[in-house]
């Protein structure tokens, strides 16, 4: 035998350390196990569980999937949200959020970076809240932090290296509803605001980073909810979730989220301000469910609708549309509801909305899936008991959200070994 060693990379190297040390749990672990809470420090074998750095290994599921929980802490948390990958440019590092009693002020809720494989931790900063936050296509991660009175710095984060800066401040958070989302070149900052104070108007809110300026483009009673998200690679237009029908009191008290109607899209171009609209929603399909992503560069955008008549799971609810053409179906077999796209643009990451909230890959090409795992999330009221899944961008780990254990954690599952050749087959 050759005494040449096959040399491995350290993502390899630290994916197939991560798997042996759950591999020495897996076997003794129950269904009926507690799981324990605050677990630090280097890796240990307390009662069938391998702890690392924190974060505990579950289970080995039938799929081959090793299911690591990596947050311990009974903290209000999540792993922000899933319809593009909440990860470093290099792919090495993902970000969470998470409440923390301790916290005084306004900037309560903690952002904390994992490394997977290891599950080393760091925190990068504070925040005031998931609203504003973006993630960019090379991995830059924008929030919100108070500073002075009502005002906020708009923050950028390298979270390979734990740099960040503020790069612009913008009055009053109060009237901020939805995630931001920022242009490829990193010239705009788009987010949804609050217009009047009795909740009957909203508008996009576009930033001008290279100016210094910032103005309201578009203005709707229904863009309540509008999941703003930037097309990648050339041209500027954002994409808008168009929830008809959705209103409030005077107070703010959601009334409904969305009418009879149902939701639909449209594109915004930018900085004009000029819509396009999408051919789906009623009267082209169901209503779409409010989840969705743009595929890559591609100019598609891939959702879901609501899986009902034409669009039930075996006809299939999971869709991709472009501007003037009609949407055609992705991919059958399951209830999508979360959409989530891997930064590549190839695949799709998507939660089955019944039973035990699978967790399904597939190509959006082929239309070919495959489950990972079962997340076992309870698919409650709170946003984190939903698994809001995506894929790392090196195709390896799909992060998501379960309450499993009876409280939400953010968890990790890997991506069994050949499974994304498998589904990339024509």
């Amino acid at each position: 035998m050759s005494g040449k060693r096959k040399k491995i990379s350290r993502r390899d190297f630290l994916r197939r350390s991560g798997q042996a040390a759950c591999g020495l749990a897996v076997a003794n672990i129950s269904d009926s196990a507690k799981y324990a809470f605050g677990q630090e420090g280097p890796a240990s074998n307390s009662s069938g569980r391998v702890s690392v750095h924190g974060a505990i290994c579950l289970e080995q599921q039938s799929t081959g999937s090793e299911i690591w929980q990596v947050t311990t802490k009974e903290f209000r948390q999540s792993n922000i949200y899933c319809e593009i990958p909440y990860c470093s440019g290099d792919g090495r590092f993902f970000v969470y959020e998470r409440r923390n009693p301790k916290l005084s002020g306004r900037n309560k809720i903690e952002l904390m970076v994992v490394e997977p494989g290891t599950w080393k931790q760091y925190r990068l900063d504070v925040t005031i809240g998931m609203v504003g936050s973006a993630i960019s296509d090379d991995g830059l991660f924008y929030y919100l932090k108070q500073t002075e009175g009502v005002k906020l710095d708009l923050m950028r984060a390298n979270l390979s290296k734990g740099k960040r800066e503020k790069i612009y401040q913008i009055e009053d958070e109060r009237d901020i509803i939805s995630f931001g989302t920022v242009s490829a070149e990193g010239r705009y900052y788009a987010c949804g605001k609050r217009l009047g104070s009795d909740y009957k108007m909203f508008g996009i809110l576009l930033v001008d980073l290279k100016e210094g300026n910032m103005r309201i483009i578009d203005r709707d009673p229904f863009i309540l909810n509008p999941h703003p998200q930037f097309k990648l690679g050339r041209g500027r237009e954002l994409m808008i979730q168009h929830n008809r029908g959705g209103k409030y009191t005077p107070e703010g008290k959601r009334i409904q989220l969305v009418g009879p109607e149902g939701a639909t899209l449209y594109l915004l171009s930018v900085p004009e301000g000029k819509r396009t609209e999408l051919q789906v929603g009623k009267p082209y399909t169901t209503a779409a469910t409010g989840h969705e992503a743009w595929v890559g560069r591609t100019g598609e955008i891939l959702l879901s609708v609501m899986a009902e008549g034409d669009y039930e799971p075996d006809k299939g609810n999971l869709l991709a549309v472009r501007a003037g053409e009609p949407a055609r179906v992705v991919a059958k077999g399951y209830k999508f509801n979360h959409v989530g796209v891997s930064r590549c643009g190839r695949f799709f990451c998507c939660d089955d909305w019944q039973g035990t909230a699978k967790l399904v890959i597939g190509s959006i090409s082929s239309g070919r899936t495959a489950v990972v795992c079962e997340s076992k999330a309870s698919r409650g009221s709170a946003q984190n008991t939903h698994p809001h899944a995506y894929l790392t961008p090196d195709l390896k780990w799909v992060i998501f959200n379960s309450d499993r254990s009876g409280f939400p954690h953010v968890h990790a599952a890997s991506v069994p070994e050949g499974m994304i050749e498998e589904i990339s087959k024509a």
